[in-house]
């Protein structure tokens, strides 16, 4: 079996993005098949192009034996929405520069078109499916327009909405099949066309300690030690929680890691006196697996439910054994609270969190224990990124 993946995002890129489809096609090499990857020039997440690719207009190069096929895109992180949109249009415009390899698009037998950018996904199903009667495999991480609305950055009703509805439509009407990071997609996709075939795909990472070993099981230190390792911005909001939350008073320590626009208020706050809380800056995908091992706990901030969403933070979590603080609602919320790996608190509700905090500390090493038993069991299980792979491949065939 040969597969193309069309993918806005990846390696060497830093983020959820990249790195789910960095798994999905590595994975998917591991069963066998025959992956290409379809991509732009890497210039996330700072909006520069990475040094040793600048001034090319298209590459070819192979990264674990997989073809990764790259064109230009015009890179930028402004939170202008028509260079956000040039960003966008740009590689949706130089990805059809792929369609002169006919004889080799002609091999895939399935394409896999990563969604958002619902501008690129539109363009990838246009040339693959319409020009070249590819079958086509729709894999949606983010519900848009309906994320966008709830995030602020269209107003429904408005034309930019009306155009993004015409587009997810034709995405879902024209794509083989669908798959979706969560259930509320899933749902979603139904809703709209109720005989589209669909899979669960979610953000899982590869874990080797599993089969036919002993799970680990995870001590905690004297002081507790809790992390957030992310972005920094008004979707966390880890600003506000910060100043909420007596980190001293509970005798334990907050770590950070990671970027973003409110580090700078962060620091300034770190620095106005002793609470406990450290920021450690950003480091790679690489070396914070490392320093996952340093924690007892995390926190894992959502200001808004978007629908769809499900941070991928959960499942990096689980297969390190880390207990989970969720501060928010929807489908992440359900599955920290369904499988007990750890304690939920609702957005904003500070008191509840230094309360879920204060139980850690007062719990006894056979209930963090068990914590960390079922994070791991759940990383093997139900949240098996080999297993995913397996039912995925066997999804396609």
């Amino acid at each position: 079996m040969k597969v193309l993946i069309v993918s806005f995002y990846y390696e060497p890129e830093l983020g959820a993005a990249p790195s789910r489809i960095a798994n999905l096609a590595k994975g998917l090499k591991n069963l066998g098949t025959d992956v290409d990857v379809l991509t732009c020039l890497p210039n996330y997440p700072k909006g520069e192009i990475f040094e040793g690719y600048r001034r090319r207009y298209s590459m070819k190069e192979c990264i674990d034996g997989i073809n990764v096929y790259r064109y230009w895109t015009y890179a930028t992180v402004s939170k202008n929405p028509i260079k956000r949109v040039l960003a966008m249009t740009a590689f949706a415009s130089t990805l059809w520069n792929f369609g002169f390899k006919r004889r080799l698009i002609r091999q895939y037998d399935h394409v896999i078109i990563q969604s958002p950018p619902i501008l690129v996904a539109a363009s990838a199903l246009l040339l693959m499916k319409k020009v070249f009667r590819r079958h086509t495999i729709l894999n949606v991480s983010d519900l848009w327009p309906m994320s966008a609305v709830e995030l602020g950055f269209v107003r429904q009703g408005s034309l930019s909405y009306k155009v993004l509805s015409c587009l997810e439509r034709f995405m879902y009407k024209t794509a083989d099949a669908v798959m979706g990071q969560s259930n509320e997609i899933i749902e979603h996709v139904h809703g709209m066309f109720s005989g589209k075939p669909v899979f669960l795909y979610r953000n899982l990472q590869p874990m080797k300690q599993c089969e036919g070993e002993v799970l680990r099981v995870r001590k905690r230190g004297k002081v507790l030690k809790i992390v957030y390792a992310g972005l920094f911005g008004v979707a966390q909001d880890m600003y506000s929680l910060l100043r909420s939350i007596d980190f001293a008073a509970l005798g334990v320590e907050m770590h950070l890691y990671g970027g973003g626009n409110q580090v700078e208020d962060i620091q300034k706050y770190i620095a106005s006196g002793d609470k406990n809380i450290f920021y450690h800056g950003f480091v790679s995908k690489q070396q914070m697996a490392s320093e996952l091992s340093l924690y007892d706990l995390s926190i894992i901030p959502l200001v808004t439910h978007i629908h769809g969403a499900v941070p991928s933070k959960i499942f990096d979590l689980l297969s390190e054994g880390i207990p989970i603080l969720f501060s928010g609602e929807g489908e992440g919320a359900r599955i920290v609270e369904e499988y007990e790996i750890g304690l939920v608190s609702a957005h904003g509700d500070y008191n509840v969190l230094a309360g879920n905090i204060g139980k850690f500390v007062r719990m006894s090493d056979a209930e963090y224990e068990g914590y960390v038993s079922r994070c791991l069991q759940a990383s093997c299980n139900d949240f098996s990124f080999i297993k995913q792979i397996h039912r995925f491949s066997d999804f396609m065939k």
